[in-house]
């Protein structure tokens, strides 16, 4: 009989893990469902931004003295740019499917292996930018709105609202100012990869992740500060504290998670924002990124180059929103199963 009200027991824990789970994969799978259209769509808009501007590839490859009709007309045939814009983008396509993103009109270096070269500094710093988001706006707006109506609450108010004002380039060169010229704590430019060591690695990207994040984390914290005052004022957060259930507790397990999902949103919605911060980070910092790659392609009208970064970093804000609103889903659906 006791290894029969076990095994139920097991098996009552287990019912809302399994339903969990078949909720994530129902939300990703819809995720799928809507990302690949969204992804063969901008992927079309970035070729054809390419493909229909006012640029003769063939005439800028050869040159001057060398870009003769018979010679332009020769390397466009080569090129496939004399075919049909459809033409072009399914052959560009499905090449772009197997990692193949074509080659650099002037370095003949593959797009893919430039991309990769540069991909790691972006992502170093973007996840560094998002984890310091979160964990930055996270506890200042937690703070504010358990201390609302004081002296904290109107210092994070004041501080989210100027912060959110200044562009990520603006953050940089104050950053740079006070950590690497005053302090001489940090340095100020350069990139060094982790294979190199994880302290040098971190000293190098903490700056411009902290650039991007910052903008990005005032409005974190306001978001979160609003819609956490709401929650706290909520009945059942009043029943739970009749009851005598620790704050910590009622503040982390039940008012956060309710109240996250508005600034999570706004962490997914201000991402790209921070990508396009990340090429004027770039230039602060001197780093090798992908905004550095992509400026330098469009100054010489590379336009491989130009296109397959756009796809890629386009392809990076879709999986970015996509992983957001799974969160969500699975947030608010832990949310209305908690009890107090």
């Amino acid at each position: 009989m006791a290894v029969a009200e076990l095994t139920a027991a097991g098996s009552a824990l287990a019912a809302p893990r399994r339903r969990r789970t078949r909720a994530a994969a129902s939300r990703i799978g819809g995720g799928l469902a809507v990302l690949i259209p969204i992804l063969v769509l901008s992927s079309f808009i970035t070729y054809s931004l390419g493909a229909l501007s006012n640029s003769n590839p063939a005439a800028t490859i050869l040159g001057q003295d060398a870009a003769t009709p018979a010679a332009v007309a020769h390397l466009d045939h080569v090129l496939g740019l004399d075919k049909p814009l459809p033409v072009q983008y399914g052959n560009w396509l499905s090449q772009a499917v197997r990692g193949n993103l074509g080659v650099s009109y002037f370095t003949q270096i593959p797009v893919s292996q430039s991309i990769a070269q540069r991909l790691p500094v972006d992502l170093s710093i973007a996840i560094g930018a998002i984890i310091l988001a979160v964990l930055i706006g996270g506890t200042a707006g937690t703070v504010a709105a358990v201390r609302r109506g004081g002296w904290v609450d109107r210092g994070v108010t004041l501080a989210c609202s100027a912060v959110s004002t200044l562009p990520a380039f603006v953050v940089g060169i104050i950053l740079v100012v006070a950590f690497a010229v005053t302090a001489h704590v940090l340095p100020a430019n350069g990139y060094t990869g982790p294979t190199a060591g994880i302290g040098p690695w971190l000293a190098h990207i903490i700056l411009p992740s902290l650039a991007l994040a910052l903008p990005v984390a005032a409005d974190v914290a306001r978001q979160l500060r609003t819609s956490l005052v709401s929650v706290l004022e909520q009945n059942y957060i009043t029943g739970a504290r009749v009851r005598g259930l620790p704050y910590r507790r009622i503040l982390t397990r039940h008012a956060l998670r309710n109240a996250a999902g508005p600034a999570l949103t706004i962490l997914g919605n201000d991402f790209p924002v921070m990508l396009a911060g990340a090429v004027a980070a770039e230039a602060v910092f001197s780093l090798p990124g992908l905004g550095q790659l992509l400026l330098e392609a469009a100054q010489t009208r590379d336009i491989p180059v130009v296109q397959g970064v756009l796809l890629v970093v386009s392809t990076f804000v879709i999986v970015i929103n996509l992983v957001v609103n799974t969160v969500l889903g699975l947030l608010y659906r832990s949310a209305d199963g908690v009890g107090v």
